[in-house]
């Protein structure tokens, strides 16, 4: 019996906590070896896109892959999940809350990793459904104390922190300009739409981490030029799909201020191989445009969550 998981299944299971545990297994499983990961691939229909990730988490003995189609404002989310032993399907769950929480988490693990201990100034921008998730998580790993948030929308602003102000122990302040929500801020997130910069690269201070999410498209960037250029220690989630996605660093390699070379993947520091930053005054970035093995580790704990709760649908297929 495959187990079916609706979104209010996985809802009912699925915190920042186990998912920052499960971005963190996947990060480790990709250091050693034992996890694999297939980078997005795109297929183009007359009015909309269709997105296919897959991996493999040994750790989790889970194989399985994320589908979804975005047309329009529409977008439906799909997770298989195999046992990577048998290959027999375990269950297949809604994916949309876990694709947010799984993409908060890996901020939040970057966080764990490349920003300084004492960090408690967060800078925010974006004010949708994923900076909520990025709010969270980086919350969860760093003792954030103020967060300064922004939008080109002032009704989306005050919104957004009448909604999360309560769910996070930080003061949250809506700003009506980018450069005062990036002045002292020790941690730096953008989870935004936009297609040009949201920030200038010579306000950041010394000893910022960045966390740069929205963008996963080589004709889209969040961040400036300069700001590649004044990070010491650069990590994308995978370097292989950043030189498929990432414009922000696209755009910097093309203007010679970075090589491909000098980009690690994450996993080498969650690894332990390479160290998230090399002085308190340094300042990092890492590039997230989302992975399968995300996906797969976080979807192995729902199932097993799910399972104990006896939560879903068992469905008979393949009998």
């Amino acid at each position: 019996m495959v187990l079916l998981l609706t979104e209010r299944d996985v809802q009912a299971v699925l915190t920042m906590e186990v998912a920052m545990a499960a971005v963190e297994e996947a990060f480790l499983g990709l250091a050693d070896g034992s996890a694999a990961n297939l980078p997005r691939r795109r297929v183009v229909a007359p009015e909309g896109l269709l997105h296919v990730m897959a991996s493999v988490v040994g750790s989790q003995r889970a194989l399985g892959l994320k589908a979804y189609a975005t047309f329009g404002g529409r977008t439906d989310f799909l997770v298989p999940l195999y046992h990577s032993e048998t290959g027999r399907m375990l269950a297949l769950m809604e994916g949309d809350w876990l694709g947010r929480l799984r993409t908060g988490a890996a901020s939040g693990v970057a966080t764990q990793y490349m920003a300084r201990p004492e960090s408690a100034t967060l800078a925010l921008f974006g004010t949708g459904g994923q900076a909520q998730t990025q709010l969270l998580a980086v919350c969860a790993a760093r003792p954030i104390e103020q967060v300064r948030v922004y939008s080109r929308s002032a009704e989306n602003r005050a919104a957004f922190v009448a909604a999360m102000g309560p769910q996070v122990g930080a003061r949250l302040i809506a700003v009506d300009d980018a450069r005062a929500a990036v002045d002292g801020a020790d941690i730096v997130v953008t989870m935004t739409t936009a297609r040009t910069p949201v920030f200038d690269g010579d306000w950041l201070a010394p000893g910022t981490h960045l966390n740069a999410a929205g963008s996963n498209h080589l004709k889209r960037q969040e961040i400036d030029v300069r700001t590649v250029q004044r990070c010491g220690r650069i990590a994308a989630d995978s370097v292989e799909q950043a030189k498929l996605e990432s414009g922000d660093l696209a755009e910097a390699v093309a203007a010679g201020v970075l090589r491909w070379e000098d980009v690690n993947d994450f996993a080498e520091i969650a690894g332990g191989r390479v160290p998230g930053r090399a002085s308190p005054a340094e300042i990092t970035l890492f590039e997230s445009h989302g992975l399968s093995v995300w996906d797969v580790a976080t979807a192995a704990r729902v199932y097993a969550l799910a399972q104990a709760r006896g939560l879903g649908q068992p469905i008979p297929l393949f009998d």
